[in-house]
């Protein structure tokens, strides 16, 4: 009788894309200090990697901004990973937003040079849009962490002002300090605590509903107040 076929356990192996767009930002976060977030940091770390010139065009399409959101999402894991061991449940809705801001500012922090370099990149006017794309994306990401759910505006109008506590903090915690970047943080979560305590129990879809019934009653032929 034949022996049974033998059924490995380990997980597939992640795909080579993957796995080599982690090895050039692995690269890149080296080659960054001394060489700037540019597309001659980019060939750079892909030949460190063995890439040609036609494979980092297939790997990285937009060259430094790819990394820059590569960057920007391990960072993203990373703080996730960390606040994966909080008791969220214990905590107030104002301290999830701080421990989760926090977390994310120190994600970023442990590749410190690099990310300066990145920030700085992502300041260019010609990359705000996709600096605004990856703050929205981190503050996505943290607020789901602290157990939003709203599906309204309230789901953006969260998120907009998440990212406008992110970009500042991060900029003040890369090239400022850490103490700076808290006080600043602090500073503006009592700002939404306070605007989320003035906003309770109002109606903020009461405009879209009269609009709606307006036009229900155009529509039907009956006559508006």
């Amino acid at each position: 009788m034949t022996d049974a076929p033998h059924l490995s356990n380990e997980a597939p192996e992640q795909d080579w894309g993957d796995r080599m767009e982690q090895a050039v930002l692995d690269a890149a976060i080296v080659r960054a200090p001394i060489m700037g977030w540019n597309s001659r940091m980019v060939r750079a770390a892909c030949e460190d990697n063995g890439l040609s010139l036609g494979d980092e065009e297939l790997l990285l399409p937009n060259g430094a901004r790819d990394l820059a959101a590569l960057l920007s999402r391990r960072h993203d894991d990373r703080a996730l990973a960390t606040l994966a061991d909080l008791d969220v449940a214990s905590l107030k809705i104002r301290e999830r937003i701080a421990r989760a801001v926090s977390a994310r500012l120190e994600a970023g922090a442990q590749d410190l040079e690099a990310t300066r370099r990145c920030a700085a990149f992502l300041a260019l006017p010609t990359n705000a849009d996709l600096g605004l794309k990856l703050a929205w994306e981190s503050a996505d990401h943290l607020w789901h962490w602290a157990g939003d759910t709203a599906t309204d505006w309230n789901h953006y109008s969260k998120r907009t002002i998440l990212s406008g506590i992110l970009i500042p903090a991060m900029t003040m915690r890369w090239f400022d300090g850490r103490d700076a970047a808290d006080a600043f943080v602090s500073r503006r979560i009592d700002n939404v605590m306070a605007f989320e305590k003035w906003k309770a129990g109002k109606d903020f879809d009461a405009p879209l509903r009269k609009v709606t019934e307006v036009l229900s009653r155009m529509r039907y032929g009956a006559k508006a107040d």
